[in-house]
């Protein structure tokens, strides 16, 4: 495997690239022009300045995430075709610059969904929490609480952007009547449009699962479990059509086996996200640190199905826990460094061990 961790760029991420480099193993950075907005062509200009300050640490830009796909192509609109021909030219100048591999979601309005971005795990450090009861009819005081966080720390997330989501009401009109066959044609649409150009760039196209993997607010929900996963590698059978297979965003469901998803579809992997979730009876999850025993996601089986695989692909720890000195307004939800750090560690270890048993 090879191991990255997602930045987000000079003036934009409190982390350094000098911090990331004296984590041990990591040899690229997860990247993005944060920003973009959907529907925008990525400029080569833009992209060779990442490069210039990756290269100046050693790291390599392969994998690029949130490169996020427009409203219009998700809804299906008549002005699609032209967002996805932006989306192509975005393709074919990531290729110039070494990209091998493309981290985007379909998702409707909604790039993932928290109801607590700072919530007490017990032991002193915070975590990314689910409350299932708040996640129900009033998307507007889900947003606003989102929205509050990001204007009153500074900060951006992808898919959350300002200017999307000042147009809730309008977002959730045109989404009406899209149900799930209607967003999986959609989607169908999108990747066989795309895909004669990622052939001849050397670009995978790597979807993120569904964040949590069930419908909220109405809004459907397609890569939730294995038989949808299924249905999505079968639906647009093509080499570039990979995924970025989610332990967390999976794991969320109690009912997911993500080890034998890997198992099934190691092939299609191309971007792995390690992230540990603890359930509660209630349906509500926390986000937990990568230790197989802090959670339920079952990391250290996950971590076997990729070696017994052989798995050659990226990866990356996932949402950490916000550690000592990091809080609102010091440090990106789910993203600081420390917990990252030892979730990186802690994979690595596992994966020595693993090496070091298979030589026996």
């Amino acid at each position: 495997m090879k191991m990255t961790f997602r930045w987000y760029g000079e003036g934009n991420d409190r982390i350094s690239l000098s911090d990331i480099k004296q984590i041990p193993g990591v040899t690229g950075i997860v990247w993005a022009l944060h920003h973009k907005m959907p529907g925008e062509i990525w400029d080569e200009s833009e992209i060779a300045e990442v490069k210039r300050q990756l290269d100046e640490y050693g790291f390599n830009m392969d994998v690029v995430e949130s490169v996020n796909v427009h409203d219009d192509i998700k809804i299906g609109l008549p002005t699609r075709d032209g967002y996805i021909k932006n989306y192509k030219t975005t393709i074919r100048n990531l290729s110039k610059f070494g990209v091998k591999v493309i981290c985007y979601n379909f998702m409707p309005i909604f790039d993932w969904t928290r109801s607590n971005l700072f919530h007490p795990v017990g032991d002193g450090s915070t975590a990314l929490f689910y409350e299932k009861n708040m996640i129900q009819d009033d998307y507007n005081a889900m947003a606003k609480y989102i929205l509050d966080f990001t204007e009153k720390y500074h900060m951006s997330f992808p898919g959350w952007e300002p200017e999307r989501m000042g147009r809730l009401d309008e977002l959730f009109k045109a989404y009406e009547g899209i149900d799930h066959e209607k967003l999986w044609a959609n989607l169908k649409y999108f990747l066989e449009a795309i895909m004669p150009t990622c052939e001849a760039c050397g670009i995978k196209m790597a979807i993120h699962m569904d964040d949590p993997p069930w419908d909220i607010f109405g809004l459907p929900r397609l890569l939730v479990d294995e038989a949808s996963i299924d249905r999505f590698l079968k639906m647009v059978d093509h080499p570039c059509n990979c995924l970025t297979l989610c332990s967390g965003s999976l794991g969320a469901n109690p009912d997911n086996n993500v080890a034998a998803i890997v198992r099934k579809h190691c092939d299609r992997i191309a971007f792995a996200h390690i992230r540990n979730v603890k359930h509660f009876e209630n349906g509500d999850f926390s986000e937990a640190s990568h230790r197989d025993c802090d959670g339920d996601t079952g990391i250290l089986d996950i971590l076997k199905a990729y070696h017994d695989c052989g798995f050659e692909g990226y990866i990356r720890p996932d949402h950490g826990r916000h550690l000592w000195s990091e809080g609102p307004g010091t440090v990106r939800p789910g993203y600081g460094l420390y917990d990252r750090a030892m979730g990186i560690m802690y994979m690595l270890g596992v994966w020595d061990m693993l090496d070091k048993l298979e030589e026996k």
